[in-house]
């Protein structure tokens, strides 16, 4: 017998209000009674980027993918910080009447991840980390403004990199507090984190785990057939 191919679901673009006005965007798909998934981009990131990981997760669930505000169709407030971004997702779920989801954060997107896990750890079922640094203080460099038109606030790469570079010693501290299975996915020799830093989160959270897919920073991008195959067998289990 010949198996009949999946259906595709349309991608739903919505907006929602949170923490007092801050409007954030994001893109919906996959069955409506499926288990809820939310997809966190990298700093300057967007819905967009998740595009492949997205509409294959949505096969069997419900996927959720955020612009955090100052990115993409999401608000450009005056005031930027990750804690901010963290109760942004967090009014996201309340807003949504999301009670528990699987995080999949990139970057400083599982930056944002693994502070909401820490903040509600009852709210996210599974945690995965896509090349996302420890909060351990960094050399830092100033970031230079790319040319043209951009798809994120600048103001708020200038606030939320010394953020990165010097993060706030109670995240690091606050891993301990995660209860969630967490998947650590690290980008290997070319990624621009040093492994150690992969280590650290992994021998913070109590319930993690490491795997390292070799196309650095970018892994679901260059390799996303790897990648949300890794992922999607995860949140299985």
């Amino acid at each position: 017998m010949t198996r009949k191919p999946r259906t595709t679901r349309p991608t739903e673009r919505r907006a929602v209000t949170v923490n007092g006005g801050v409007r954030l965007a994001y893109e919906v798909t996959g069955p409506p009674a499926g288990p809820p998934v939310l997809l966190l981009p990298a700093l300057g990131g967007t819905v967009a980027d998740w595009a492949a990981v997205r509409d294959e997760l949505a096969r069997e669930r419900r996927v959720f993918a955020l612009d955090l505000r100052g990115h993409g169709a999401s608000a450009r407030p005056s005031a930027y910080s990750l804690p901010l971004m963290r109760d942004d997702v967090l009014g996201f779920l309340d807003a949504l009447g999301l009670d528990r989801v699987d995080l999949v954060g990139h970057s400083m997107g599982g930056v944002v991840a693994y502070l909401v896990a820490a903040a509600q750890p009852h709210r996210v079922g599974r945690l995965v980390l896509e090349d996302a640094p420890a909060p351990l203080p960094r050399e830092a460099a100033a970031p230079v403004r790319p040319e043209g038109d951009l798809a994120f606030d600048w103001a708020m790469v200038l606030a939320v990199r010394p953020q990165l570079d010097r993060p706030d010693p109670a995240w690091l501290a606050g891993l301990s507090r995660i209860t969630a299975p967490t998947l650590v996915v690290y980008g290997g020799p070319a990624s621009h984190l040093p492994p150690a830093s992969f280590d650290e989160v992994v021998r913070r959270i109590p319930d993690a785990r490491l795997i390292t897919f070799p196309y650095g920073h970018l892994i679901h991008a260059a390799a996303p057939g790897e990648f949300t195959a890794a992922v999607s067998s995860f949140l299985a289990r």
